[in-house]
């Protein structure tokens, strides 16, 4: 039924548990497993008094990426699990972040999402927002949200 897992991640405690969800239904299953990170560059480009160094600041969200999706892999390779890694990058702040997910999964393409949840509530959901909402919402293939311990 599910040969294709894609986990989308972010620096957030509900994507360690993301990862751990996603590595034992990928051995359960003997399905692949794919960790993804998006890089939010849209924060960087917002205002000139912001963009100090754009290059710079990106150069370090991409190497922080990297090292996040290294950790992740380490975590599945712990339960048993193989996993490709794939950082991904957009341009737009938040929103863009679950077209770029629900992009990805169909690109490869996963018959599962799998990603953790935040649990934000009233001003902090209206300013932030919410990727994994977004995910559930644009998604063709079924989305597990893992929620925050």
């Amino acid at each position: 039924m599910y040969s294709r897992i894609l986990v989308a991640i972010d620096e957030n405690p509900a994507s360690e548990r993301a990862v751990e969800h996603a590595a034992g239904l990928a051995k359960a299953l003997s399905a692949t497993l794919r960790i993804l990170h998006v890089v939010d560059m849209g924060w960087l480009t917002l205002g000139p008094e912001l963009a100090v160094d754009v290059e710079t600041n990106a150069q370090a969200r991409r190497t922080a990426g990297e090292r996040l999706l290294s950790s992740a892999r380490d975590r599945a390779r712990a339960a048993g699990v193989e996993a490709e890694i794939k950082l991904g990058e957009t341009g737009a702040p938040m929103e863009r972040i679950a077209t770029e997910i629900t992009d990805e999964a169909a690109r490869w393409p996963a018959d599962m999402v799998v990603l953790g949840t935040h649990g934000r509530r009233g001003v902090e959901r209206l300013v932030l927002g919410s990727v994994a909402e977004g995910v559930a919402r644009q998604s063709a293939i079924p989305v597990l949200l893992i929620p925050q311990a």
